[in-house]
């Protein structure tokens, strides 16, 4: 690609603001609402405005972890979470069988009037100015970002800027033999900035996704495939939601099919035409989303894969196909998708397509997702490495409020690993970096019971307040359930049930043991057979109460020996996070580092002891010298190894 095209020969002064915001896709959206609802004069500039809060891939929001994700973010005032309860087509809780841990909320969404909401949302923002402009450069004085430039050459000076470009930043289209420059769903790709990037000494890495092909509702014949209802009740993403008038929404069913041995040896005969095999995709892929070619090779002793047909909105014959997502060529698409059961006359409204884009080392950005060698520049999004959309919305958020509270002159916004699934995502990505598009999961979180999703407002609402995006109605609705949860769980711990024959006869039809004196509600709420609902009966006096305040309060009670244990954990962490590291600190002269550790910590500039554990390729013998160092004032530590000592033996 000749970004020589897209060099600015002239500019003209446009006007002044106080925060541009470069992509209008999930994180733009969260960082630019975040900035003009703390007061500051925003800009959100995108290629266009037809493709405002665009899901080209799934039209789904949440998921496993991801749904943890959309809880916190409407915790802090964000905006996600209430606008996928209003585009609702399905919704399911995942992992519902298992513990509260690690059930995560999704759901299908209407992706055109998602679009909309979003739209409206911002246009109709105070403070906030929506433009259709490409931004091909900025300028940096001092070290700090001055001005953000559009293609047509307008100079627009700012005092911060977020970068938020997704899968659009060199992006190129490639299915079979066919790759030419796009964004995705055939928008324009962003060409110059990342030029400008490389000028200024940003470090670019080259990524890889995908999506699957998107069908004709009238060419699938349903009869032969399984349905999958939503769940009977919806549990809000939003504690701005109307509950009642969610639950009465018409849910759409999707659908369930599998590919067989048909699908699996089209796919085989054209590996060769493959440009995952081929050679002509250079960008990493994701490795919990492979294409389906990718799937068929390296799971080539399973004899299908599932996949979902999903509704793509109320008022489209659009259904997306989830899990084959594919880059073969359009008549090697077509055959894979007809030797499917119900596909044989099926009919493909869009290609499937891969994209290749720029994206950043996030380890070049703090905590608070500012790059470190420039001020007041920001990255969010699939631009920091990370793939999904509501990845790409709690870093908007982050950076949007971040960006604003240093204009104001404020404290930074900084999320830890024990406060919320966010604080996970950042300090991975800026900690360890990704080497591809990186996905937040339940299990990379050390404090999975205490990061639940049904617990995320009494996570991070009040710093959602402090911060100033949280509103009063909000707060109010938060302060009234946390009250009410802890009367509830107070009265169960009060309440108790006495051995009658009839209250022993009901246990024994659940599998529990009979009591022989009386016991508190909280007691039988522990075993592990019962739950809050199944110890109704034995609860005659039982309050009529929100769900929530339920799920919230026998929670607390069944997980309380768990909890606490796990709050020990982080009560531990938090010691290794506040042992800070002085920001000028020669690291290849601190004796008993070894080379590796000493090179990333001098690059990383680890604010904390915690932080600098994390890093890839720093151990805990190096994290031993640390201590010794800093214990002793940050002397040389003369009876420590020699520096320069990788550590290694002979048998190493």
């Amino acid at each position: 690609m000749e970004n020589e095209t897209y060099e600015i020969k002239n500019t003209y002064a446009a006007d002044e603001a106080d925060v541009a915001v470069i992509g209008a896709g999930h994180a733009g959206i969260e960082a630019a609402l975040a900035c003009a609802r703390l007061g500051l004069n925003t800009l959100l500039f995108t290629i266009n405005l037809d493709g405002v809060a665009n899901m080209p891939c799934n039209p789904s929001i949440g998921g496993t972890g991801k749904g943890h994700l959309v809880f916190e973010i409407d915790a802090l005032g964000g905006e996600m979470g209430r606008a996928a309860d209003e585009v609702t087509l399905q919704s399911r809780m995942l992992n519902s069988s298992k513990g509260p841990a690690v059930r995560s909320k999704r759901v299908q969404a209407d992706r055109a009037l998602y679009h909309t909401v979003m739209k409206k949302t911002l246009e109709h923002q105070s403070g906030l100015r929506l433009i259709q402009a490409e931004i091909v450069d900025f300028r940096v004085e001092d070290g700090r970002v001055r001005s953000v430039i559009t293609r047509l050459g307008a100079e627009w000076k700012v005092r911060a800027a977020v970068i938020c470009t997704g899968t659009y930043l060199h992006g190129e289209v490639i299915i079979g033999e066919v790759q030419y420059p796009s964004g995705p769903d055939g928008m324009l790709p962003s060409e110059g900035l990342d030029r400008a990037l490389l000028r200024e000494g940003v470090t670019l890495q080259r990524f890889k996704t995908g999506t699957p092909p998107r069908v004709a509702r009238d060419s699938i014949d349903f009869s032969q495939l399984e349905v999958q209802e939503g769940d009977e009740y919806i549990v809000p993403f939003s504690t701005r939601s109307d509950e009642a008038e969610l639950n009465r929404i018409a849910q759409l069913p999707c659908h369930v099919v599998y590919t067989n041995a048909q699908t699996h040896e089209i796919i085989r005969q054209n590996l060769d035409r493959s440009p995952i095999y081929s050679g002509r995709i250079h960008g990493t892929g994701p490795r919990y989303c492979p294409s389906i070619e990718d799937k068929v090779v390296r799971f080539a002793d399973k004899p299908r894969h599932q996949l979902f047909i999903e509704p793509m909105g109320r008022d489209t014959e659009e259904m997306y196909i989830q899990g084959f997502s594919s880059s073969m060529p359009e008549e090697v698409q077509r055959q894979m998708l007809r030797s499917l059961p119900g596909f044989e006359n099926a009919v493909t409204m869009r290609s499937a397509y891969a994209i290749q884009y720029d994206c950043i080392d996030p380890q070049q950005l703090e905590p608070t997702l500012e790059f470190r060698a420039i001020s007041g520049l920001y990255g969010a999004g699939q631009f920091n490495g990370s793939s999904g959309y509501e990845e790409a919305a709690a870093q908007g958020l982050v950076a949007g409020i971040n960006a604003a509270l240093k204009i104001k002159g404020e404290e930074p916004m900084l999320l830890t690993r024990d406060s919320s699934y966010i604080g996970t995502l950042i300090d991975d990505l800026v900690t360890k970096g990704t080497h591809e598009p990186y996905r937040i999961m339940t299990s990379r979180s050390e404090y999975r019971l205490l990061l639940r999703q049904d617990n995320a407002d009494a996570r991070l609402t009040d710093i959602g307040r402090r911060v100033g995006l949280v509103g009063d109605e909000q707060y109010r609705i938060y302060t009234e359930k946390k009250r009410m949860i802890a009367e509830e769980a107070e009265r169960l711990r009060r309440t108790t049930v006495s051995p009658s024959a009839r209250n022993n006869e009901y246990l024994a039809s659940l599998g529990s043991a009979p009591i022989t004196s009386g016991v508190p509600l909280d007691a039988l709420l522990r075993r592990p057979e019962l739950n809050y609902d199944l110890i109704a009966p034995l609860d005659p006096a039982r309050p009529e109460l929100p769900r929530a305040v339920r799920d919230g309060a026998w929670i607390e009670i069944k997980y309380e020996g768990y909890i606490k244990r796990q709050l020990a954990e982080a009560k531990r962490f938090k010691k290794y996070e506040r042992r800070l590291l002085p920001a000028d600190i020669d690291y290849p002269s601190v004796r008993g580092l070894r080379r590796e550790a000493a090179e990333k910590l001098d690059r990383l500039r680890p604010e904390s002891i915690g932080r600098a554990s994390r890093i890839s390729g720093v151990s805990p013998a190096d994290i031993s010298v640390l201590l010794v160092w800093l214990g002793g004032g940050g002397r040389p530590n003369e009876s420590a190894d020699n520096p320069n000592d990788d550590g290694a033996t002979d048998t190493d």
